[in-house]
């Protein structure tokens, strides 16, 4: 029986240092900026789908990018 691995929903500082190329530091500002914007308390997750508001990234770029 092959197992089902569900799409991820959640991205993290580590992803976003990777997809756009900069440092892990900065790709943790761009998060407390998503957190800022969509009025999220320090901690909270951040959606792939905010990160792809935030920034203007196709979300179907980042998934593609993210099963890598």
């Amino acid at each position: 029986m092959q197992e089902i691995v569900p799409t991820r929903i959640v991205i993290y500082a580590k992803d976003i240092s990777n997809i756009t190329g900069k440092k892990e530091r900065t790709a943790r500002k761009i998060i407390a900026q998503i957190r800022r914007r969509y009025n999220k308390k320090p901690g909270d997750l951040i959606t792939i789908y905010e990160f792809c508001e935030h920034t203007g990234i196709s979300e179907e770029r980042v998934r593609q990018f993210l099963t890598r």
